[in-house]
């Protein structure tokens, strides 16, 4: 009696492998493409680590500087135009500074310091840029 003996192989099917290989080519290929779009624009991205403090306190008092030339500075950050009588942009800012303060539960205080040669005019359009925002602490103090 003869016995035959199959000699068997073992194969490993290696055509999903060389599929994820292409897939995987492909995608670095778009990925390396896109980084390089975005070098071409010159944006720079904010960084995580810059991220402020949470617990940075908002200061209470707040100074509008009303110079002899009809400008106006709040906390030295100069806002509108001299000769614009509505005052949109301080009162804007003045506006989402008491929202702020609010949440907080803070009060929003403005010291108003006019120059000696500023009109009496550019003092109310500050008065009514403080009023449209709702502040109801305005106080006045001599320039330094």
């Amino acid at each position: 009696m003869k016995i035959k003996t199959l000699h068997t192989e073992d194969k490993v099917d290696l055509t999903p492998m060389i599929d994820i290989v292409f897939l995987l080519l492909i995608y670095f290929m778009v990925t390396a493409t896109l980084i390089r779009q975005e070098a071409s624009l010159n944006i720079q991205l904010p960084a995580l680590s810059i991220a402020p403090p949470a617990d940075t306190p908002l200061p209470e008092e707040h100074i509008v500087d009303i110079l002899a030339d009809g400008g106006v500075l709040f906390n030295g950050a100069p806002m509108d135009a001299p000769d614009a009588r509505d005052m949109e942009r301080l009162t804007y800012t003045l506006t989402r500074l008491k929202a702020s303060a609010e949440r907080v539960g803070m009060k929003t205080i403005v010291i108003i310091q006019a120059a000696d040669e500023s009109s009496h005019q550019r003092t109310v359009d500050v008065l009514n840029a403080c009023a449209a925002a709702q502040i109801k602490y305005v106080s006045f103090s001599a320039e330094e």
